[in-house]
């Protein structure tokens, strides 16, 4: 049996034209509509006669089937049927033809008509398309990236005033333990002194036992000063609990700071180049020591005059 010829059968679907002498501009039209309905409809009747045709042959069969009856590579064959399986309209599908039709199957079905609606896509090529579907698939992922990105943002930032509230009470109350420790170390100061500055009052009947006076004595001295170190010691803990706290913060603030400039590119950037100017601004003050070391002053006197030409440029970018 010969192989089918798949432009005749498309052929024979549609009316013979008209004699010449009979052609009018809606024969013309007509024809060209009926032709162009054919060929969408002829895209989708391969397609399913192909998904016919597989569902009753082996795996063994259909592939010598494509070769050796339809002359279609598997390859084709899976394009055709996808076709027919995702494309309705046999209109649309003439217009793009198959292979813009296939590039559109990328996208989910519910947003093609409007995509087509949105670029002029019969009259693209089918590279054209491609890249019109590869841009839209980048933008949308650019700005899904920019919400989470903005979420994120947020997010840390709440958590950052959060972790600012609680470092501001941590550090009042430090502050509070230091101060209370300042106090008592001041008062047993005080009091040590006094203590030192006048005898142990011992009752004594008749007897004085002199060695038993100086014994309470430096007993009572002893117990006050360690009384005292403990003081001095939980002052101490107090100054570096505050410094703690302190440098949490400032870590925190410069935190916020980094994040809240994250979220402008432009500022970001600027502060990128302020700390490279300022790296090279500390470079040629370095090598403009070292010229003014030397005997000939002729290079230290160029460098300044650049530097205070410099200066008045920077200074009217503030302008």
């Amino acid at each position: 049996m010969g192989k089918p010829d798949l432009g005749a059968l498309i052929a024979q679907t549609m009316d013979p034209p008209a004699p010449a002498d009979e052609r009018d501009i809606e024969t013309i039209t007509g024809e060209i509509l009926d032709a162009k309905r054919a060929g969408g409809e002829a895209i989708l009747i391969i397609g399913r006669c192909l998904i016919e045709a597989k569902d009753m042959l082996s795996h063994g069969e259909w592939r010598s089937w494509l070769e050796e009856r339809v002359e279609f590579s598997e390859r084709s064959a899976q394009r055709f049927m996808r076709l027919a399986r995702e494309w309705s309209n046999p209109t649309a599908l003439s217009d793009l033809g198959a292979t813009k039709a296939l590039t559109l199957l990328a996208l989910p079905p519910e947003e093609r008509e409007q995509f087509m609606e949105e670029n002029n896509v019969i009259d693209m090529s089918a590279r054209q398309l491609e890249q019109a579907i590869k841009e839209r698939d980048e933008a949308r992922a650019a700005a899904e990236h920019a919400v989470v990105e903005q979420h994120t943002a947020e997010a840390a930032r709440a958590k950052m005033a959060e972790d600012m509230k609680l470092l501001n009470v941590r550090l009042s109350g430090a502050n509070e333990d230091r101060e209370q420790a300042m106090q008592d170390v001041a008062r047993l100061e005080a009091e040590l002194a006094e203590l030192k500055a006048k005898p142990v009052e011992v009752a004594v009947e008749t007897v004085v036992d002199q060695a038993a006076v100086d014994k309470a004595r430096a007993d009572a001295i002893a117990e006050m000063q360690a009384k005292l170190d403990k003081a001095r010691d939980k002052q101490k803990q107090a100054e570096a609990a505050v410094e703690v706290m302190k440098r949490s913060m400032e870590e925190q603030e410069k935190a916020a700071k980094k994040a809240a400039m994250s979220g402008d590119k432009d500022l970001a950037q600027f502060e990128v180049f302020f700390e490279q100017v300022q790296e090279t601004a500390n470079k040629m003050q370095g090598l403009l020591i070292k010229a003014r070391g030397r005997e000939d002053k002729a290079a230290a006197q160029g460098m300044e005059k650049a530097l205070r030409a410099l200066a008045d440029a920077i200074g009217r970018c503030a302008e």
